[in-house]
């Protein structure tokens, strides 16, 4: 297959995360919980990444590791170079705020703001006037098919037009990496599709780095890369999971 230049500059960047015997503990002793045990992994600039796997396996707490919400026990996390386990809580923040964007399953919208007031709340910390902040909010809403809901409270949208406002407002800052967790999960499969086509419309769009988890075998069969959790283990090729085999045998996903 001939390669893209968008492609070619892809392959040839180095790593955007490495993560290097990353694990994650909670609690002490024998009430310790290990829910990452020991990763190893790199994304690169402008992946699309599916993490899946049951629930309990780890894939939050990978999300929240990548997004600068928590650290690891043990191991290391460098993100465009930089060991965030090094970085101050200000400089997390800072990275957080400019860098990364979030969508999360519970959309988290302000249900007393419009649409447009729940994007451009997300721009208050940058220094541009309130004009430009709604100038920014209805663009944003317009590319993500919302141009027309722009006074509309939360409760009047139906949950796939509250996530794609939740879209736009992790779009607001333009972050080089899209964090989503479980983005369909509060949907119904026809709704989580147009999410899902919406989400790969906007990376090819933007060139962003998009991690998705999911528990959903569907949305699996989509990714242009597939990681696959268990136990707090990035799975290797030809390991299986209690899901895969509940799958194979006719069982609920």
């Amino acid at each position: 297959m001939k390669l893209t230049p968008i492609d070619r500059e892809r392959a040839d960047a180095a790593p955007l995360y490495e993560l290097h015997g990353v694990s994650k503990r909670y609690g002490r002793d024998e009430v310790a919980v290990r829910a990452l045990d020991g990763v190893d992994l790199e994304i690169a600039k402008g992946e699309f990444v599916v993490v899946a796997g049951p629930s309990g396996s780890g894939k939050s707490t990978l999300l929240q590791l990548l997004g600068a919400l928590d650290r690891p026990s043990s191991g290391t996390i460098t993100f465009q170079g930089r060991d965030l386990g090094a970085l101050g809580d200000g400089d997390l923040a800072a990275l957080r705020l400019r860098t990364l964007g979030f969508v999360f399953q519970q959309f988290n919208l302000i249900p007393t703001l419009t649409a447009s007031e729940n994007i451009e709340i997300a721009l208050a910390p940058a220094a541009i006037d309130a004009a430009a902040r709604s100038a920014r909010a209805r663009e944003l809403l317009g590319r993500v098919g919302l141009g027309d809901r722009a006074t509309h409270l939360p409760s009047q949208l139906s949950g796939g037009e509250q996530q794609r406002v939740a879209i736009a407002r992790a779009l607001a800052n333009e972050p080089e990496v899209l964090l989503a967790d479980e983005p369909t999960g509060n949907l119904d499969s026809a709704t989580g599709d147009a999410i899902l086509a919406l989400l790969y419309a906007l990376w090819e769009e933007t060139g962003s780095t998009v991690v998705l988890i999911t528990h959903d075998a569907g949305i699996a069969g989509t990714a242009p890369r597939l990681l696959r959790l268990a136990d707090g283990r990035v799975l290797g090729a030809g390991e299986a999971t209690d899901a895969d085999a509940a799958v194979t045998a006719g069982g609920i996903r």
